[in-house]
């Protein structure tokens, strides 16, 4: 199992790559913001865990194995961001607490959350209880519609 600080790299990576084409350690090294010979250790240990290729003052490349890690750590950050999202979190603040959450939630957790997310996203219209849920954050009080024998029987 990796690290947070190696998964954070590995997306860091992923995203470069797939925005430029290519990752260098001065890159990385803005993005997490860490200095760059803190970077170059974790190239090394990457590199020796078969994640990536990097050679000194080249540019880092995920292998396949490495690939697959980081559409992994970066589909976790998603789905967390879009939860919150959900709950009413501002995008800043999600994508900072996604980016602290994924990397300890045990895969089970986040195979449940993940599929509440995409129960959500595909439901033939917004959700009401989601709604409700909204308006009870704001006021503190339950929606008048969820105040009804229907809604007392679900909760």
């Amino acid at each position: 199992m990796l690290t947070r600080s190696a998964e954070d790299c590995i997306e860091a990576i992923y995203k470069l790559i797939k925005e430029r084409g290519y990752a260098r350690i001065s890159d990385i090294s803005l993005i997490l913001d860490v200095q760059p010979p803190s970077v170059t250790q974790m190239a090394q240990k990457l590199k020796d865990q078969g994640l990536v290729a990097y050679e000194r003052y080249r540019y880092i490349k995920l292998t396949p194995n490495g690939e697959k890690l980081a559409k992994s750590v970066a589909y976790r950050h998603r789905t967390l961001t879009e939860f919150l999202k959900m709950l009413g979190v501002n995008e800043e603040m999600a994508e900072e607490d996604a980016c602290r959450i994924e990397h300890y939630l045990h895969p089970e957790t986040m195979e449940r959350l993940t599929k509440l997310v995409e129960f959500i996203r595909t439901a033939p219209r917004r959700p009401e209880w989601l709604k409700h849920f909204k308006y009870y954050f704001k006021t503190g009080k339950r929606p008048r519609a969820c105040k009804e024998e229907t809604c007392k029987k679900t909760a």
